[in-house]
């Protein structure tokens, strides 16, 4: 059946390569879980929103990514986008002032026209007219913002007396755990280790339990509980370790009867819940940035994992580049409807393809394990913001890296996207980053007799960034 389905002989590959595969890509991006609701939880405010935002990013996955791997039989994976989810929360609903229910309908509405754009096959006109350096400058911008959260959420970057931002108290144990969390993670990451930020965010979450904080006591409380079948007394302390022993029976059959029906009642309370009306009312540059992230983050991520597992064909094309748009472009449709922000084609797929995937069985693979990870949401009543703040930095990290592709050399690429990488964080807001780098773009080309250069389009697209400002 599988032969017939991925064609595994053909690529060179076996069940067992494939199921390793997408067991290594899984473990590699299941940190979303965990940090896409503390992400989007800031801005939906329903009475069980971290359940229902975590069920909407494990069911829009799940489905998502094994529809990738049945329709083009490549190895990607796709879950809510980091960047796109931290767009969602403090620039639409927290910086604009729209509500949650309006901030779903944009999402729909960018699937929707992305996937016309997928359909028709005008990707590839838009992404021929857009500068590559704003492209990359987006995406360094997008990693300097989601920093600035993680940084803020562990306390480590503070508002400060009389300065804009300052030092937090880092001896303060919160603090000084996600500070830890951070080095264990940047420890993981060098030591190339697969899966290190979903590791760092357990083993901080572990090390959280023993910190004198009742923030972290009350974030293991509800796990510990239900899964021990104790009360209050046996909440992880030591001196009530033999209460705890004494009720391993209890827990473990609560813990095998799992009933993960909550999971889908709290998810009734996003699910379709979005507002197209109240959506269109945003304006084009809101809307335009989720697709115009999503697109060029989607089309850099399957390119550059597609040349490395040997797809592309000798012109560096790859081939049912429509096919793999047009899930992508399903999957925001899908988890917009669901709760969640912009579904994507994540990079670290690419680690799969390291480990010898290369059919859509790896693909599949990742959706069933997300489909499992529904049997263990209680897990995450446990995870403090110290554990998850590191991982927003060192995701942070790995996006600035498309710096590097910026020729800082010529002032004319480099001050557009200059100005896109710093509005983001500064202004607190990646929408206003991309409408000053598309604002500047063709009047430094203009005024430097490089006119020619840029495409009729960044033109529409600078004024319709102007009208984003002048709105603002």
């Amino acid at each position: 059946m599988f032969e017939k389905l991925f064609k595994l002989k053909e690529h060179g590959t076996k069940v067992r390569t494939e199921i390793v595969a997408g067991i290594t890509t899984f473990m590699t991006m299941a940190y979303i879980i965990f940090v896409n609701p503390d992400i989007l939880s800031a801005a939906i405010d329903t009475p069980n929103a971290f359940t229902a935002i975590m069920t909407a990013t494990i069911l829009s996955a799940a489905v998502t990514t094994i529809l990738m791997g049945l329709v083009t039989n490549y190895p990607f994976a796709l879950a809510s986008g980091m960047g796109l989810n931290a767009f969602f929360a403090f620039s639409v609903v927290l910086d604009l002032g729209a509500s949650w229910q309006a901030a779903l309908g944009a999402v729909v509405i960018s699937g929707t026209v992305f996937f016309i754009l997928a359909i028709t096959g005008a990707i590839d006109w838009i992404d021929a007219a857009v500068p590559a350096s704003l492209k990359k400058a987006v995406a360094a911008g997008i990693g300097l913002f989601i920093a600035l959260i993680g940084f803020s959420n562990a306390g480590i970057i503070v508002q400060g007396q009389g300065t804009i931002v300052s030092l937090g108290d880092i001896a303060s144990p919160p603090v000084f755990l996600a500070v830890l969390g951070l080095i264990i993670t940047a420890i993981l990451m060098a030591a190339r280790v697969r899966g290190a930020i979903l590791l760092g965010i357990l083993i901080t979450t572990v090390l959280g339990w023993f910190f004198p904080s009742a923030a972290a006591y009350a974030a293991g409380a509800p796990f510990i509980g239900w899964f021990w079948g104790v009360g209050p007394e046996a909440y992880g302390l030591a001196e009530d370790v033999a209460v705890t022993v004494t009720s391993i029976p209890t827990g473990l059959k609560s813990f095998i009867s799992l009933d993960i029906a909550s999971n889908f009642k709290a998810l009734g309370e996003i699910a379709f819940k979005f507002d197209l009306a109240a959506a269109l009312k945003l304006g084009f540059i809101t809307i335009f940035s989720l697709g115009f992230v999503d697109l060029f983050d989607t089309m850099g991520t399957v390119l550059g994992t597609g040349a490395r597992a040997g797809y592309l064909d000798e012109k560096g094309r790859l081939p049912k580049i429509k096919q793999i748009m047009m899930v992508d472009a399903v999957g925001t449709v899908f988890g917009g409807l669901l709760g969640t922000s912009t579904v994507t084609t994540y990079v670290e797929s690419t680690a799969g393809v390291s480990e010898g995937g290369r059919t859509g069985l790896t693909a599949v693979v990742v959706g069933i394990l997300f489909l499992l990870a529904l049997f263990f949401t209680p897990l995450a009543g446990m995870v403090p913001s110290a554990a998850t703040a590191p991982a927003l930095i060192i995701v942070g990290v790995l996006m600035m890296g498309a710096v590097t592709g910026i020729n800082f050399e010529d002032f004319t690429e480099a001050f557009p996207a200059f100005l896109t990488i710093v509005f983001m964080p500064f202004a607190y807001s990646i929408a206003s980053g991309i409408a000053a780098g598309f604002i500047s773009y063709p009047i430094v080309k203009l005024v430097s007799g490089k006119g020619k250069e840029v495409h009729w389009l960044v033109y529409i697209l600078a004024l319709a960034s102007l009208l984003h400002f002048i709105a603002h």
